[in-house]
Formats: structure tokens, C-alpha cells, sequence
């Protein structure tokens, strides 16, 4: 009989023994999930930062694609070195020419490329030397402008045609 108790103290304590291993092994298992859920939490938020940050680098990217750069340059008495370069192409020639008519602007020799977006160079002189610089460069760049918003309107409008 004594064995017996003996037997039963033994197992009892050996049960307490598994019961506290199974306890700490599943508080540990639960504090590593908990650990595992924050640390997802914080990737999900640096994700979303993330993509708002690549949202907001897009659209200012897109409104910075439409680069026109437009440099004029005084050479002589009412000659000005022309240079207009524009990423998107187009009809950006008829706009910029008709431009130079409305100023008064000759032009001497030109240099058009349509290859890798638009450029221009060209020698203008003007009929009166009251002409700018700068205000050449205000009508170049109202005429380039002026000319692609033409464009985006009549795309839009023939979208929209029912």
C-alpha cells in the first residue's frame, strides 16, 4: 500500500510537472503570436505609407511630365536665339510659328525635331526692338500651352460625344 502512495505522489507530481511545461509552453506561444500581430500591424502601416507616398510621387511626376522649357537668348540688337524643347509631342511647331507672327518675329533659320518629344532651335528677329526676352518667352510658353490644353479639351469632348 505504501508503494502504492508512493506511485500516486510520483505521478501526481509529474502531472503538475507537464501541466506548468504545458502552461508556460502556451502562455509563451500566446505572448509570440501577440508579438507576431504587432509587429504585422507595423508592416501594414509602413505599407500603407508606402503606397500613399508612391500615389502622391505619380502625380506630381505627372504633372511634372509635361516639361516645356523654353530659353531665349539675346544675341544681337532684336535677335534672339530661340530653344524649346517639350517632352510631349506634337503640333507645338504651328502654335510656336504663329506665335512668332503675332510678335513680330522673323524667323531666320530653324531647327525642328519631333523624335524624342518636341525641340526647336531658331534664330528670331524681332521687326521692332521693343520686344523682351522674357516677354517672348511668356508667348511661347501661353502658345505651347494654349496648344496641348486644345488637345486635351478635344480628347475629352470626343469621349464624351453620345
Amino acid at each position: 500500500m505504501a508503494c502504492r502512495v508512493q506511485k500516486r505522489i510520483s505521478l501526481r507530481r509529474k502531472l503538475r510537472i507537464v501541466r506548468a511545461k504545458r502552461t508556460s509552453l502556451v502562455k509563451s506561444t500566446v505572448l509570440r503570436l501577440y508579438k507576431l500581430k504587432l509587429a504585422l500591424e507595423t508592416v501594414k502601416r509602413q505599407y500603407e505609407n508606402l503606397l500613399a507616398t508612391r500615389r502622391e510621387f505619380i502625380s506630381l511626376s505627372n504633372h511634372v511630365k509635361e516639361n516645356k522649357d523654353v530659353k531665349i537668348e539675346k544675341v544681337g540688337a532684336g535677335t534672339f536665339m530661340v530653344r524649346v524643347t517639350c517632352e510631349k509631342g506634337g503640333d507645338n511647331l504651328v502654335s510656336i510659328l504663329e506665335a512668332f507672327d503675332e510678335m513680330c518675329l522673323n524667323v531666320q533659320q530653324a531647327r525642328v525635331s519631333c523624335e524624342n518629344g518636341f525641340s526647336l532651335e531658331a534664330i528670331a528677329v524681332a521687326e521692332n526692338q521693343t520686344l523682351d526676352v522674357r516677354d517672348i518667352t511668356e508667348a511661347l510658353l501661353k502658345a505651347i500651352g494654349k496648344q496641348s490644353g486644345e488637345k486635351d479639351s478635344q480628347k475629352f469632348d470626343k469621349c464624351c460625344d453620345l
